[in-house]
């Protein structure tokens, strides 16, 4: 079911649309046999998806970035390297490991990248940085972090996150796509979008901003995520996506929220691409389902195949 190119000639190779879908490892605590079956039921899910690849994340607490009370609980989850390799396993897709680079030292980082490239082979990993705009000086800067990790000899291919809610004048998002890129950074992956005007703006942007200096864009993988309940919303929300009142309002007053949800994502998708944005930037959808319930976990397989569709009305070869 996997593609025949490797997902990381797929991220660099700007001539096709990549299709990925995120999800998390299972709890820390659980036991080998409750995380391989967890893994066997995801696999059975994705068969005939035609997916380019997946995401793995790394959870974080996030507790520093807001005052506002955590909606759910943290739970630790386990190691996304090691779920990434059960589900090539098991798919035959390889995965975008995300790793959150706060907490190491630069000698730690190092052995961790070595570990990551020789018990994992890990193809491409995606770098978090501080979730605060100051972190503690202790905390590993997301450059310095890039520039360890570009330094490995047969090492992954970089990614990065992409935030358009703080792309604003002082906080500018296109300038840390650039600065990314700079320290060896070749694809993003943004946070889950709701509302297409701050992503159209930033893409405008960071179009133009290459554009001007001679540089060749990266690729911007956008992130969609069905939403049905009023807890996932205000965990969604909590986690800093930006979703108007109206667009909440339109949602969870619908008595089929979930496929509510996925038209208004479809809508965001379209409107982008309205822009014209995919002539000039290499671009993909990204997936995420990191829901434990049954009905959002179906929610995002329709996502899928809705968005895929969306994307090949507008000529794009997905």
């Amino acid at each position: 079911m996997s593609n025949p190119q490797t997902l990381r000639a797929r991220l660099i190779n700007s001539d096709h649309f990549v299709t990925l879908y995120g999800t998390t490892p299972p709890r820390a605590d659980a036991p080998p046999e409750r995380v391989q079956l967890a893994a066997e039921r995801l696999a059975e899910r994705l068969q005939g998806l035609h997916l380019d690849g997946l995401v793995v994340y790394d959870v974080q607490d996030e507790r520093e970035r807001t005052s506002e009370p955590r909606p759910f609980p943290f739970i630790p989850t386990g190691d996304p390297r090691a779920y990434a390799t059960l589900l090539h396993r098991l798919t035959g897709l390889e995965a975008v490991t995300y790793k959150c680079v706060v907490n190491f030292s630069e000698t730690e980082w190092l052995a961790w990248l070595n570990e990551t490239l020789v018990d994992y082979q890990v193809a491409c990993l995606s770098l978090v940085g501080a979730a605060t705009p100051n972190p503690p000086p202790e905390a590993l800067a997301i450059d310095r972090a890039f520039d360890l990790a570009a330094a490995q000899v047969g090492g992954p291919t970089l990614g990065g996150v992409m935030i358009a809610e703080r792309h604003a004048p002082g906080c500018d998002e296109s300038q840390r796509l650039l600065n990314k890129a700079a320290h060896g950074c070749r694809y993003f992956i943004s946070q889950v979008i709701y509302e297409a005007e701050p992503t159209q703006r930033l893409l405008h942007d960071y179009r133009t901003t290459c554009a001007q200096m001679g540089v060749q864009p990266h690729r911007i993988v956008l992130t969609f995520s069905p939403c049905g309940r009023q807890k996932t919303m205000e965990f969604v929300k909590w986690l800093g996506v930006a979703i108007s009142p109206a667009t909440e309002r339109a949602i969870l007053d619908d008595p089929a929220p979930f496929s509510r949800s996925i038209q208004i994502c479809c809508a965001n998708l379209r409107s982008i691409l309205d822009q014209g944005i995919a002539e000039h930037l290499p671009l993909g959808v990204n997936i995420e389902s990191v829901s434990i319930h049954r009905d959002e976990i179906e929610a995002s397989i329709e996502l899928v195949h809705a968005l895929r569709e969306t994307a090949a009305a507008y000529g794009l070869r997905v």
